[in-house]
């Protein structure tokens, strides 16, 4: 998603643009970080980005090569809602839809694009399912980028191999993605961005299964993540949360470098925050780190709310087609609605920091029962009516106390895997 932005009065300008000087003590880089994190203005605008694992239609158990994925996008063309196109390390496809006015707009330019994207796999005879987690292959990557050869070397030397390959290569999300808002407000707008992160994984958990087995949380996509280095993904909030951009660069600088260009991106097999590396404590590549170096961080760092001038909302489960438009409605009126946010901070406050709970039982826990259902209320009497099936599907569900990922667990158990799986890839007849 890329949003037009200025550097706000008093910071230092970094970003895109930005003259690279090399950088020497950790207050240079924390100020690099922090003029870079929120930008100042308006809210309303939303830009979604949705992940889809892709499977053959004819053996699922097969995931299509890198070259057989690019051959199909390349006959793709311009989309109609504007989104781009690319591949996840272990071939899931991803839609990046541009920003636009508002929830309504995004969803349908996104659903325009999912239909047309959809069909040319289709033609292929490749689909593509909407999960947060693979429920049938085992972990395996396709991008040959160095990027992620460098990626898997990194997990692997920090003995997280496990769950690094099967984050990069078998987690879907669909990550929405709106304005910092006005400076101050900062605060309390990312205060709530984490608040509402356990309530709204359990609503739209979606991964019962990863690699052909149960895991036994509704979200195996939330428990992947979790199983990371919490220095590079989980939440950022400091103690208070009373400056987020200080947050972010105190939370940048602790990160571990996970790779380094020298041109090509070699990973760091050792334990080196980036304080002892602009320190100097540490030289990486035989040299001081650049501001290049440190944006290039940046972009190694997975918390569930990232700030990059806007505010991406990334702990989100890939749902299905008929809830999509109503868990992004969600999400964004109890963000960018003044009254809903108020509501939803409070019902979601006795909730606000069950990451793991939420993601292993999701709406069964009484606690997220209540908080869900009181905030899918909110954003539902702001539901406009081409919305209104969508919502009503999600408010039926979120009554009855399920998410999409046990929808998928009855058929799987019901039907098998690959039928359930196939059954959710096909393109409607």
């Amino acid at each position: 998603m890329t949003f037009v932005v200025t550097s706000a009065p008093g910071r230092v300008r970094s970003g895109p643009g930005a003259a690279e000087r090399v950088l020497t003590s950790s207050s240079s880089a924390a100020l690099h970080v922090a003029g870079a994190s929120l930008e100042h203005g308006p809210t309303g605008r939303v830009g979604l980005e949705l992940e889809a694992h892709c499977f053959d239609l004819h053996d699922p158990r097969r995931r299509p090569a890198w070259s057989e994925l690019n051959d199909v996008i390349a006959t793709v063309g311009a989309l109609p809602g504007g989104s781009a196109v690319t591949v996840e390390p272990g071939g899931a496809v991803e839609l990046s839809g541009p920003p636009v006015d508002g929830p309504v707009a995004a969803i349908a330019a996104l659903t325009a694009d999912r239909e047309a994207l959809r069909s040319a796999f289709a033609e292929a005879g490749l689909g593509l399912a909407l999960l947060g987690a693979d429920p049938l292959r085992r972990p395996r990557r396709v991008n040959p980028g160095a990027r992620y050869q460098a990626m898997e070397r990194f997990f692997a030397a920090s003995r997280t191999g496990g769950a690094g390959a099967a984050m990069m290569t078998s987690t879907a999300s669909v990550q929405v993605n709106l304005d910092a808002g006005p400076r101050d407000g900062w605060a309390d707008r990312v205060r709530l961005a984490h608040a509402l992160g356990p309530t709204m994984i359990a609503i739209a958990a979606n991964s019962p299964l990863l690699a052909g087995r149960f895991t036994g949380w509704v979200s195996s996509r939330q428990r992947v993540w979790s199983q990371l280095d919490s220095a590079r993904c989980g939440p950022i909030l400091g103690a208070s949360g009373d400056d987020p951009c200080t947050d972010w660069a105190r939370y940048a600088l602790k990160a571990p470098v996970m790779l380094v260009h020298t041109p090509d991106a070699v990973a760091v097999t050792e334990h080196v925050p980036f304080a002892d590396w602009v320190d100097g404590l540490v030289l990486l590549g035989g040299r001081r780190p650049t501001t290049t170096d440190l944006d290039y961080h940046l972009t190694t760092l997975f918390p569930p709310v990232r700030p990059r001038r806007w505010l991406e909302i990334r702990y989100l489960d890939s749902v299905p087609d008929e809830l999509l438009a109503a868990v992004v409605f969600v999400m964004v009126t109890l963000l960018d609605d003044p009254v809903a946010a108020g509501l939803a901070a409070e019902a979601v406050e006795p909730v606000a920091t069950a990451w793991d709970l939420a993601a292993r039982a999701g709406l069964v826990d009484n606690r997220l029962y209540e908080a869900a259902n009181r905030c899918v209320a909110i954003a539902a009497e702001r539901a406009p009516a081409e919305l209104s099936e969508s919502m009503q599907r999600l408010v039926h569900n979120v009554e009855s106390g399920r998410c999409p990922a046990d929808d998928f667990a009855d058929q799987a158990i019901r039907s098998g895997i690959e039928r359930a799986l196939l059954q959710m890839a096909r393109p409607a007849s």
